[in-house]
């Protein structure tokens, strides 16, 4: 637990971004802004709890929300915050961090900063450098170094902000949530910002997010290692879905399959879901003699589910019998089939040991493989 909360807030109209219904609630990718704000929030695992504070006529927000606490907010975003504050209260967290519901790009190596920098002092705000030149409206000029462009969330110890606001007039109304941190004297602190985290304010700031949001992904490799023993044997060995012609056969609670099941584990490993031994225990009857590829199927599955899409394969076999290179083509044209990738994107290659070992022996196969997965930030 981070002890930390979020207030989103989402209250204003966004008038400068045209349209007939405010902004946050304007579909991008077939979903309202607001929510890419909350799902990516909630994706960084940093949240404890989030408060969503929404204007006092919006009666779509706890429909639409319904995991989230939904507050109305006021007249000013200062009093907005402070009624997002207020309904933390209950139960206090030690941090809090204040967001614009517009900005939908957060991750967790933009908060994770500002949670290290809350240790130390009282409040912590997320900041880019101005690199343009910088002019007064009587052209004279301004040292750039001296000024950032401040961005949110922007992060407090909870009681010192909230005491900080309680500590205003009812009608107050700060320039930012840092502003009112500042007069009330806290000690505040500088992370790096991130220039994808943007306010959506204008039309075409809408045609930004869309083009970032086709390319927020994160590409992964996962690993995986497997073995089974060789017996000499009439039944058939089974190597990446494909029958191999051999005095022998692979020894296993299923078919054995170990280039599969190497394939299997490295795809499972991309998506951080366990091993094939979690999803399909030698213990249990059912997998008994059961083809690989169901393994490999489900794999994939798990890996749709989490929303990534598998883009390549290399496994490697390594033994000394029977020989792959035979069977090359075939086992990329089965893997590929059950994968559902181009046999471009399987690579399959073999190697042995030069009689070293268990594998030169000819006591086992073993294999190992890489997955390359795309997943959404």
């Amino acid at each position: 637990m981070t002890h930390c909360a979020l207030i989103l807030v989402a209250a204003g109209r966004g008038e400068r971004a045209g349209g007939k219904i405010p902004k946050q609630y304007r579909l991008l990718r077939g979903i309202p802004l607001l929510e890419h704000t909350l799902n990516n929030a909630s994706n960084t695992g940093l949240f404890d709890r989030t408060v969503l504070v929404v204007a006092p006529d919006d009666d779509q927000a706890a429909d639409l929300f319904p995991d989230v606490t939904v507050v109305e907010g006021g007249a000013s975003r200062t009093a907005s915050v402070r009624a997002g504050l207020d309904a933390l209260a209950d139960k206090p967290p030690r941090f809090v961090m204040i967001h614009d519901g517009a900005r939908p790009f957060l991750d967790a190596e933009l908060i994770s900063p500002l949670l290290a920098a809350l240790e130390t002092h009282d409040g912590a705000v997320p900041a880019l450098p101005i690199i343009d030149a910088v002019k007064s409206v009587d052209f004279t000029s301004v040292d750039r170094d001296r000024l950032h462009r401040v961005q949110t969330p922007q992060a407090f110890n909870y009681a010192k902000i909230k005491a900080a606001f309680d500590a205003l007039p009812p009608d107050a109304s700060a320039h930012d949530d840092i502003a009112v941190a500042k007069e009330a004297g806290l000690s505040l602190a500088f992370t790096a910002g991130s220039e994808r985290n943007f306010k959506v304010t204008w039309p075409e700031d809408f045609a930004k997010a869309d083009a970032m949001l086709s390319t927020s992904t994160l590409t992964v490799t996962g690993s995986g290692f497997d073995v089974h023993k060789l017996a000499e044997s009439d039944l058939p060995l089974w190597l990446c879905g494909v029958e191999v012609e051999s005095r022998y056969t692979l020894v296993g609670h299923s078919d054995a399959d170990v280039g599969l099941h190497a394939i299997t584990d490295a795809i499972l490993g991309a998506v951080a879901q366990g091993d094939i031994g979690d999803h399909f225990p030698p213990s249990d009857p059912q997998w008994k003699g059961a083809s690989s590829d169901q393994f490999l199927r489900h794999a994939i599955h798990l890996a749709e589910q989490a929303g990534g899409t598998l883009r390549h394969i290399d496994l490697t076999i390594i033994c000394e019998a029977p020989k792959v290179k035979p069977y090359r083509e075939a086992m990329r044209e089965r893997v590929a089939e059950i994968t559902g990738l181009s046999v471009a994107r399987v690579s399959i290659k073999a190697t042995t040991t030069e009689t070293l070992g268990f594998t030169g022996r000819k006591e086992g196969i073993a294999a190992q493989a890489l997955a390359t997965v795309e997943l959404p930030v």
